[in-house]
C-alpha cells in the first residue's frame, strides 16, 4: 500500500507581480507561473484559472497558501477575514483575496502577508534557518517587515506594518515622501516608487554613486535601529526589487546603523559581525513564492485529524 505525498499550491500576490507555484518545497517546485498584478478582478481571475487547472490535474493539491500584499485582515472570525483593507494600491481596498482563490478547494488554506510568508520561508529553508528571532525586510513596491520572535511570526490585534513607522530624517533632508497616508514614513521615503519620485527615474537606472541612495540608506538604517532595539533580532535580511542584489546599499545601511547606534552597544560583537547581521535572503527572489508554499505546508500540517471510522 502506497501513501499519498501531499502536494501544495502557493500564491504570492505582490504589488507588481504574482507568482503561483505548485510543489512540496524548495527542491521540488513542479510548476511556476508569473503574472502581472493588474486590476483585482483581472488578477484574481487569472490566478483562479491557474489554480483550477492544477486542481483538476493529477488529483489536485492538498492545501493552498496565499501570501499577499496588504494591509490584510488576518482576524479569523472577522466578517472581512482574508480581505485587503486600507491599501494604497488603487482599486484594491476592501477586496476579498481568499474567496475567489479558494473557489472549490475544500482543503486547508494558509493566509498571511507576503513579507511574513517570505520570513517564514527564510527561517525554514534559508538564511535564517536555526535562528529563533530575525527580521525579513522587503524593499520594493512598498516596504514590509516580517518579524519572527521566539520562532513565531509577530501577530497581535492584526499584523505588523513597520514600513509605515516614522523615523528620524537625515539632517538637511526635507523631501516630503510619497506615502498617501503618512508622507515621510519609511515606505514613503525608501520604497521603489519613492526612489523613482525623488530621483526622477527608477531605481534600476540609478548608479551606485547616485545621491539618492544616502537618504534611502539612512531611512532603512533608522528602521533597522528601531527593530534592533525592540525585538533584538539575530539577523536582518533585506530583499525585494530594490533591496535584493545591492551589496552597495547593504554596506551603506550597515555604516548608517553603526552611526545611529553610536556605540550604545557593541553591535558587531552581539551579532557576530555586521556582514552576517544585515544580509541578503538565502532563498533570493524565491523567498516570496516559497513563503506562500510554506503557508500551505503549515496549514496542511495543522489541519484537524480525520475522525475515526465507527464500526
Amino acid at each position: 500500500m502506497t501513501s499519498h505525498r501531499p502536494l501544495y499550491a502557493g500564491v504570492e500576490l505582490g504589488g507588481t507581480k504574482c507568482i503561483c507555484v505548485l510543489g512540496t518545497g524548495p527542491d521540488d517546485v513542479r510548476e511556476e507561473i508569473r503574472l502581472p498584478t493588474l486590476q483585482p478582478d483581472v488578477t484574481l481571475q487569472a490566478i483562479a484559472n491557474i489554480l483550477e487547472t492544477w486542481r483538476r490535474r493529477d488529483g489536485g493539491y492538498d492545501a493552498l497558501g496565499i501570501a499577499s500584499f496588504g494591509p490584510l485582515d488576518l482576524r479569523r472570525g472577522s466578517a472581512t477575514y482574508g480581505h485587503v483593507t486600507s491599501s494604497a494600491k488603487p482599486g484594491w481596498q476592501d477586496i476579498d483575496i481568499i474567496g475567489p482563490l479558494r473557489a472549490d478547494h475544500r482543503g486547508p488554506v494558509g493566509f498571511d502577508t507576503d513579507v511574513n510568508g517570505a520570513a517564514l520561508a527564510e527561517g525554514r529553508w534559508g538564511a535564517a534557518k536555526g535562528l529563533g528571532s530575525f527580521a525579513y525586510i522587503t524593499v520594493g513596491t512598498g516596504v514590509g517587515v516580517g518579524l519572527v520572535v521566539d520562532d513565531r511570526i509577530v501577530h497581535g490585534c492584526n499584523h505588523t506594518e513597520l514600513g509605515h513607522v516614522r523615523v528620524a530624517r537625515m539632517a538637511g533632508d526635507f523631501w516630503p515622501g510619497i506615502c498617501s497616508y503618512h508622507g515621510d514614513c519609511v515606505e514613503g521615503l525608501a520604497s521603489g516608487p519613492a526612489i523613482a519620485a525623488r530621483a526622477g527615474r527608477p531605481a534600476t537606472e540609478l548608479g551606485t554613486d547616485d545621491p539618492v541612495w544616502e537618504p534611502v540608506a539612512h531611512t532603512l538604517a533608522q528602521l533597522f535601529h528601531t527593530i534592533f532595539f525592540t525585538t533584538s533580532p539575530q539577523r536582518i535580511l533585506i530583499g525585494g526589487g530594490v533591496g535584493y542584489g545591492r551589496p552597495d546599499l547593504l554596506a551603506r545601511i550597515r555604516r548608517q546603523l553603526l552611526t545611529s547606534i553610536n556605540g550604545f552597544v557593541d553591535l558587531a560583537d552581539l551579532v557576530g559581525g555586521l556582514d552576517g547581521f544585515i544580509a541578503p535572503p538565502g532563498l533570493g527572489e524565491r523567498a516570496g513564492p516559497l513563503g506562500a508554499l510554506l503557508l500551505a505546508v503549515d496549514a496542511f500540517s495543522e489541519r484537524p485529524a480525520a475522525p475515526l471510522a465507527r464500526a
